[in-house]
């Protein structure tokens, strides 16, 4: 097994199958500790750097606790306190950082940014999410999907909404893991073609499907996963009044479940808004496994950090 001591998690595109499942399985292992009440306090003493240019509220607590079980001291920046660009050069937050701490999570707007300070930081760098790209969302979505389905090979997503920073992570993931995966979006909000390239050319299955759609409805046919997120994100508050109306007939309902395999579960990478992208009869059923994805998060924050930090 090869070691990621040291690495990065910017996107996900440099990791390969082996390695990604490495991440879920050390996930796994510390899921079952924490459930087990066996202490895992496996950084002991060790310093991480979190830099939220971007509110949070499930990322910044699931970090913050993985590093309090892990025996990390984590050091908390607002977006006041570090001006990341502004106040001194990336390069240079990225040297000092490195001197203090043992890694450096970051989520802020621009991905060059994470970009930037990874490539002068000697420390870790995760991304916790950017405009581009939420990495560490996609790791607790394959393993929520894995815990659930025993599988991930195989399996259909339909990602329905807007093709945004999940649906990148998504796309990055699906073709390496042998996943297929389909997008339904309205014309003129589809995935980056650049990330969808990317997937059609991680494919190794002949049998594997990437697809992109304007249709809702054919997007989910027979999906054993059906996953949306909202329809406005931050930083797009002046476009949701417009995109409420864009958006109405790809809310995830019951008429949408329903095109979709009868054991398909739901996904929402929350904070989700109930009647929009979708119904409160959905997100509360006995298919929408929501909660046990959002908790994944602490579980996946604990392997990122354990596998890359020195």
């Amino acid at each position: 097994m090869a070691s990621l001591k040291g690495r990065n998690i910017l996107s996900l595109k440099k990791y390969n199958q082996d390695e990604i499942y490495q991440l879920l399985a050390k996930a796994m292992e510390l899921k079952r500790q924490q459930k087990n009440r066996q202490p895992h306090r496996h950084l002991e003493g060790k310093t991480v750097a979190m830099i939220f240019s971007k509110p949070s509220s499930r990322t910044r607590i699931s970090f913050e606790v993985a590093a309090a079980h892990l025996g990390i001291h984590p050091i908390f920046l607002k977006p006041d306190e570090i001006q990341l660009g502004t106040r001194e050069p990336i390069k240079d937050i990225g040297r000092v950082l490195s001197g203090y701490a043992d890694a450096v999570v970051i989520r802020t707007f621009k991905h060059s940014d994470v970009e930037e300070l990874a490539e002068h930081a000697k420390v870790p760098v995760i991304n916790a999410l950017t405009d581009d790209y939420h990495p560490m969302q996609s790791l607790a979505d394959l393993m929520t999907i894995l815990e659930l389905k025993d599988r991930l090979a195989g399996l259909k997503i339909a990602y329905i909404g807007d093709g945004n920073n999940v649906a990148h992570s998504l796309l990055v993931v699906a073709g390496k893991l042998g996943i297929n995966m389909a997008v339904g979006c309205p014309k003129g909000y589809e995935p980056d073609m650049s990330v969808v390239h990317f997937a059609h050319s991680s494919i190794r299955n002949i049998n594997q499907k990437i697809t992109i759609t304007n249709d809702p409805i054919k997007t989910a046919k027979d999906a054993d996963v059906i996953y949306t997120d909202v329809w406005a994100s931050m930083g797009q508050e002046g476009e949701r009044e417009e995109r409420l109306k864009i958006f109405r007939p790809y809310q995830v309902n019951r008429d949408l479940m329903d095109a979709a395999k009868p054991t398909a579960i739901f996904m929402h990478c929350l904070p989700a808004h109930r009647g929009e992208e979708v119904t409160d009869e959905v997100i509360e059923s006995k298919q929408s496994v929501v909660f046990q994805q959002s908790e994944n998060r602490l579980h996946t924050a604990k392997a990122a950090l354990v596998s890359l930090i020195r």
